[in-house]
């Protein structure tokens, strides 16, 4: 083989490998989400109070609006959901807001927390019948995401939880008297 030959060979297997991996690569992509498919940064002070609701501030540790989970749920729905489940979510945003304005004439974000309360408790009832029939509703959704960003969150792990960086060793065999969990 002559050196002109093995260039070329070389230049066509490397070329080829380089065009043919953007070919095999391009079906690991999502499909772009629709814009009613994707939570927009105005629609994070909305999610703030949601998750205020669900896991309220108190005496003893931040609620999670202190734990930015506007910004985790709006990170995982864009990034994380696929467009069905997307759309579910946003649609259920859409119809707390309207269901604030029929109710009380104002939108979620100006009730009081009575209110707020009152308003997403239905809202829980309606996702445990639906839990019951193997559905997905959206505020069975939106808990969830709560609860989740809320104890993986700097906040929620040190001080809603017993936080140890470095744990002793371990003991199966220890008495519980009431005290926080571990994170």
């Amino acid at each position: 083989m002559e050196r002109r030959e093995a260039l070329k060979l070389t230049a066509t297997v490397l070329g080829g490998s380089i065009i043919g991996s953007q070919l095999f690569l391009s079906s690991c992509a999502a499909p772009p989400k629709k814009r009613s498919e994707l939570i927009v940064d105005t629609d994070v002070p909305l999610l703030d109070e949601i998750g205020e609701t669900i896991l309220p501030d108190t005496d003893i540790s931040p609620g999670a609006k202190a734990a930015h989970i506007g910004n985790f749920i709006q990170t995982m729905v864009n990034d994380c959901y696929d467009q069905e489940e997307a759309a579910l979510f946003i649609n259920g945003l859409e119809t707390i807001e309207e269901q604030s304005i029929e109710a009380y004439g104002h939108g979620f974000v100006d009730l009081s927390k009575e209110q707020r309360l009152e308003l997403l408790t239905k809202f829980d009832q309606e996702a445990r019948q639906h839990k019951l029939l193997e559905k997905p509703h959206f505020f069975g959704m939106m808990k969830e995401l709560t609860i989740w960003g809320y104890f993986t969150s700097k906040p929620g792990a040190t001080q809603a939880l017993r936080y140890n960086p470095v744990p002793g060793r371990y003991e199966g065999c220890i008495p519980y008297n009431g005290e926080k969990a571990w994170a």
